[in-house]
């Protein structure tokens, strides 16, 4: 099943548990606007090359849409319309004033030079100024992109609008990005768990973690689930995997990851088939890679009481079944990972307020956002009855219908 079918699915469920009649269903699901645009940009060797960019704008009650632009050879229309959806159902959780938009341009940042890449974000940033803004649409880093694709597009936006820090998020410091930003959704990765571990009796001290991606989330979470006194015992991303049985040194990994471009040949563990980093025995499995890597092939298989999805849709609906039945708790990627687009709120208030807060502040209203935010999943958890994944949904998609009946906007 792909994104866009799992997460129309998620959202039907929790549609029924709320009693939602259909119409107000149809109205919630259908995106506000879809856009389109040619992009043709003179490359370095003086020849023309045209790219697609586009923008799915799905929601707008709750606030301003939010969403990451991500550069990528192969953009499937369907993926981007759920991952605009995702970011809707995310902010709701989070329980920030936004909706929820995604997007991109369709070509391989590899194989652009720094020019060619500035002058394209130029183009796409002149063909969607109109549609995008502080109060409409608030664009922010994704794949292939990052704080320096958000310092053009600040750039050439304010040429028409006059100077908008807060148009994007993610964008480098000296240019109003906030402290505490980079490691945002790692954090609050660590918060969630801290959150979970406890309504169990535990604390992340002392448990086991294995950790599937060590690129922004997955190294940021290794690094502060060890400083808290966790054991992280085996680690993946593209290069290799490796395992040590009583725990990796995180600072040392992290030094080699940066200097060999990944964690192959790192000597302070044996090394191992990536494929089985999943199913390696520990007590919280974080996926912070890939979506639909957990499904019904390796499910069975997998030795973690508690996983935290850090990715985005890592696991898909049989795996989610099956795990349940094993008695697996799955925390789910809308309240995982929304760490970072937490922090992203906090750098549009900052700019908006232009008063700029220190990093402690930061990371404290993190902790404070996030432990609130699992509260008010685990409160609908006992409303409903249902998993933790169904109580973010039905929390999510109550925050968001509550919001289009009173603008009265419900069909």
């Amino acid at each position: 099943m792909n994104a866009l079918a799992a997460t129309n699915r998620n959202f039907r469920l929790a549609s029924r548990l709320l009693g939602l009649d259909s119409k107000l269903e149809k109205s919630l699901l259908i995106p506000f606007r879809e856009i389109k645009v040619e992009c043709t940009i003179p490359k370095d060797d003086g020849t023309l090359a045209t790219y697609v960019g586009f923008r799915v704008q799905h929601d707008n009650a709750r606030g301003p849409m939010k969403g990451g632009i991500r550069y990528h050879p192969e953009v499937e229309p369907d993926e981007v319309n759920a991952l605009a959806q995702l970011m809707t159902w995310k902010t709701a959780v989070a329980n920030i004033p936004y909706g929820g938009a995604k997007g991109g341009i369709g070509c391989d940042p590899a194989e652009l030079s720094v020019s060619e890449l500035e002058r394209l974000t130029r183009v796409f940033t002149q063909k969607i100024h109109d549609l995008i803004g502080v109060q409409t649409d608030v664009p922010a880093p994704d794949m292939g992109t990052g704080p320096q694709t958000m310092a053009w597009i600040l750039d050439e936006y304010s040429k028409f609008h006059g100077h908008s820090p807060a148009v994007v998020t993610g964008k480098p410091i000296d240019l109003g990005g906030s402290l505490g930003r980079d490691a945002a959704t790692g954090r609050g990765v660590l918060f969630a768990t801290e959150a979970l571990l406890k309504e169990h009796g535990k604390s992340v001290s002392g448990q086991r973690f294995v950790i599937q991606g060590f690129g922004n989330v997955g190294s940021w979470a290794a690094q502060l689930i060890s400083e808290k006194g966790g054991i992280v015992v085996a680690v993946s991303d593209i290069t290799g995997a490796i395992k040590n049985g009583n725990g990796l040194d995180i600072p040392s990994l992290l030094k080699h990851s940066r200097e060999h471009r990944g964690v192959k040949g790192f000597h302070g563990g044996d090394p191992i088939d990536p494929k089985s980093i999943l199913v390696e025995d520990c007590d919280v499995l974080v996926p912070a890679a890939l979506g639909g890597v957990i499904n019904r092939e390796n499910a069975n298989e997998i030795k973690a009481k508690f996983i935290v999805e850090a990715a985005n849709h890592p696991t898909d609906p049989e795996a989610d079944e099956i795990l349940k039945k094993r008695g697996v708790v799955i925390l789910p990627d809308i309240f995982a990972n929304s760490g970072g687009v937490t922090v992203s709120y906090f750098e549009w208030v900052q700019n908006i307020q232009g008063f700029m807060w220190d990093e402690e502040k930061v990371n404290n209203e993190l902790r404070t956002y996030m432990t609130k935010g699992f509260k008010d999943v685990k409160d609908m958890c006992k409303t409903h009855n249902c998993d933790l994944r169904m109580g973010a949904f039905t929390l999510a998609v109550n925050r968001v219908a509550r919001a289009t009946i009173l603008r009265g906007w419900e069909a």
